[in-house]
Formats: structure tokens, sequence, C-alpha cells
């Protein structure tokens, strides 16, 4: 019966340029673990804030006056849900007394940025050789990685909350079009110096600080102060609750281009493609103007079904300019050299071509591939070497690759990809 080497023997690497490798002393498969659980608690609070966001839209549009209501109420809205009914109001400024237990809708949002930042660390700068550094566009070592990163997201939020701090956050529809082209300088931005993959990641995350730093540099503390001002018996300053309600309109219609983004990471064929932010930016349409359907609907505004046509025309656009803008030598994530010490093994190389490679590949031919998923060519020696580590985990710690066995690896086969993996673990050793 097959079993695969010692798991001591597998050790995961950090690449450094030009071929050189440095041990990691994190095992495999505490790694792989480490990364699915801190996705796994990122979709989550990330599921948590975006339907807590979308439900108050939908309540905050669908609430209607009607006689009787109590003074200060805007409007009422009646629901049901899991067989219970529920008599929603909103008060416009707040009740004549607060009540003694009042829920704060903020750590969600919190929750869902620091997830996601972790994650951001743990994959593309941990494991930038692999994942943001592309050495045809720059060749960068992976601390330039994390402080071109962090710096990027950090200065597109100054620049950001500047836009709305000035002037033009008086005129809804300029600054709108400012955002978006700030959106679109950002990811050219990105790509001049990280990997495409990386890039579009990237800008994704970009609109996420945004959005999770209004709530906690905006949204919040305008509500504290007006809450502080009714305690007080002060009128509250009308310029708090526009402020407000400007940053989450603005989350409101980012949300979908961010989540299209954030998930393009396993689509190589939209982030890939030499029109990338041109891509971008029909993204950033589409879900804009899907969102503005649905606000119109719960506004009882009726139902503009141009924004279908115009989402459906901004998707097949950037379809086809994945296709056209297609590089023709595909995906290579890393150039730097590797040592002849270090490349498979004549049956390991011949295992991975002949039962991965019809996917991997630079010209996939499995049919419905359209390119290399997630990029991951396994086509070449170099390729396989330098994609060792996942290699390691996906078909010899486990049998996750191929899918579901489609092309028959054997186990002789892994045992033969296993058998060069620790022969490369032996020579490291030795350095």
């Amino acid at each position: 019966m097959y079993r695969p080497p010692a798991i001591d023997s597998f050790r995961p690497l950090s690449r450094q340029p030009h071929g050189v490798q440095t041990e990691s002393m994190l095992d495999p498969q505490i790694s792989e673990w480490i990364g699915q659980i801190l996705r796994w608690t990122h979709v989550v609070t990330a599921i948590a804030w975006i339907g807590s966001s979308f439900y108050f839209i939908h309540l905050d549009l669908s609430l209607r006056r009607r006689e009787g209501l109590p003074e200060g109420v805007g409007g009422e809205a009646w629901q049901v849900h899991g067989g219970g009914f529920y008599n929603m109001r909103k008060y416009l400024i707040a009740p004549p007394e607060l009540p003694r237990e009042l829920t704060w809708f903020k750590w969600e949002s919190y929750s869902t940025w620091l997830t996601g930042f972790f994650l951001l660390v743990w994959v593309y700068y941990l494991q930038a050789e692999l994942y943001s550094i592309d050495h045809e566009t720059m060749d960068l070592l992976p601390w330039q990685v994390a402080a071109i990163g962090i710096s990027g997201l950090t200065g597109a939020w100054l620049i950001y909350e500047g836009l709305c701090r000035s002037p033009l956050g008086n005129r809804d529809a300029t600054l709108s079009g400012a955002v978006f082209i700030l959106i679109l300088a950002a990811a050219w931005g990105f790509m001049q110096v990280l990997s495409p993959r990386a890039a579009f990641l990237h800008t994704g995350a970009m609109i996420a600080t945004w959005m999770s730093a209004s709530v906690f540099v905006v949204i919040i503390p305008n509500q504290r102060k007006v809450v502080a001002d009714l305690i007080a018996g002060r009128q509250p300053d009308p310029k708090l609750g526009k402020e407000a309600k400007q940053r989450s309109t603005h989350n409101n219609y980012l949300t979908l281009p961010v989540v299209f983004l954030m998930l393009s990471n396993h689509y190589p064929l939209a982030w890939s493609s030499r029109y990338s932010v041109a891509i971008v930016g029909l993204i950033v349409v589409a879900g804009a103007v899907i969102r503005h359907f649905f606000n119109s609907r719960h506004a009882h505004k009726g139902s503009p079904w141009w924004t279908w046509a115009v989402a459906a025309a901004c998707i097949v656009a950037a379809i086809y300019l994945s296709i056209i803008g297609r590089p023709t030598v595909a995906l290579a994530s890393n150039t730097a050299p590797v040592p002849a010490a270090m490349l498979p093994t004549e049956e390991a190389l011949l295992a991975v071509q002949s039962r991965c490679s019809m996917c991997h590949a630079a010209e996939p031919v499995w049919p419905g591939i359209a390119t290399a998923p997630k990029g991951v060519r396994l086509d070449t020696s170099e390729e396989i070497a330098r994609r060792a580590e996942s290699i390691r985990i996906q078909s010899v710690l486990t049998h996750a690759m191929p899918p579901g066995n489609l092309t028959g690896m054997t186990l002789e086969e892994r045992r033969a990809v296993a058998d060069w993996l620790a022969a490369r673990d032996r020579i490291r050793h030795t350095f």
C-alpha cells in the first residue's frame, strides 16, 4: 500500500531571488490549514458585513410613512421572517429616550478587514515568490512586495479620504467620477510593480480598505457624536448624518466589484489580460448599476431594467478584452533560474507532465479550460520545480490533484514525485 514519505522531510520553502532558497519552519500541512482557516474566517465575516449592509439599505429604502406614527419616526416597514412578523421603524434622529441596549453594526466591518489583511499577508506577502512577484515586471524581494502593498493601500485611502473631504464631496456625481478614476489609476499602478494576480487582489483590497475605514473613521464616530448631542440636549449637526450617508452609499455601490476582484484570484483569464485595468473599470460599472437596480426597487421607484443591459454589456466587453488581451506565453509567475539539482527527476517530470499539464500549461488542451488554473503552469521542469511545495500538498500529502484523479495518476507516479521531493529536501539540507 502506498504511503507518502515522512512528513518531517516535507518542509516548505520561502524562495528568494535568483534561485536561492531558505527553509521555512512551518510544516506545509500546518501552513495549508492556517491559510484555509484564515480564508474561512474572512468569508464568514464578509458574509455578515455584506448581509447586514444590504439588509439595512433595503430597510431604509422600503420605509413608508403613515398616519399615527410617533413623532420623529420617518417611516416604518412590516416584514416577515422565520414564521414571525416584525415592525421596523426608523427615527430620523433618535427616539425621545434612548434604550439601555443599543446594537452597533460595526464589528462585521472591522472583522472582515482584519481577517482579509491577515490573509493578504499570509498568501501574498509571506508567499510573495509564488503569488506576488513577476520578475518580468519588477524584480522584487518579498519584503518590498509587502511595503509596496501596504503603502499602496494606505496612500490610496488617504487620497480617497481627501477627495471626500474636499469641495468635491458636496457634488456626489463628480465625487463618484473622481473615485472611479482613482480606482483605475491604482489598478494601473499595482500592475506596474506586482504580478497581475496580486495587482487585481490589491485593487480589491484597496476598495475594501476604503469601505471599512469609512465605517471606522466616519460612520460610527459621527453616529456617536449624534448620540452624545442628544443625551446632552443639543441639536446634532446635520452634516454628520450627511457624511455618514455618503460613505454608506459608496460602500453599497462598491460591494459587488470588491467581491469580484477578490474572487478573481481563482480565474486568471481576467487578471492576465493586457487590458486588465479596463476590465477592472467594466466590473466596477457593472456592479454599481446592478446595485442601482435593487436600490430603485427597494425604494419603490420602479425597476430600471436598463441597468441589466448595461451590466451585461460590461461583462461581455470584459470577456472580450480578456480573450483578445490574453498573453501568448501564459502566466509564468517566476522567471528566476532554478538550480539544476532542484529540477524534477525524469520519473517525476513524466508523472507531472502526463497527468497535470493538459490543464496547467501555456495552452491547456483539457476541454473547458481556457487558461492554466490559478495561473499555475506545470509544462516544464523549471515550472514544476518552482511549484514543488504546491505539488507536495496537492498530489503527495493529499490526493487532491488531479481533481477526482481524472487523469488516472497512479500510486507509483505519486511515489516518484514524493521521492524527487525527498531528494530535493536532502540536497537543500546540505547547503
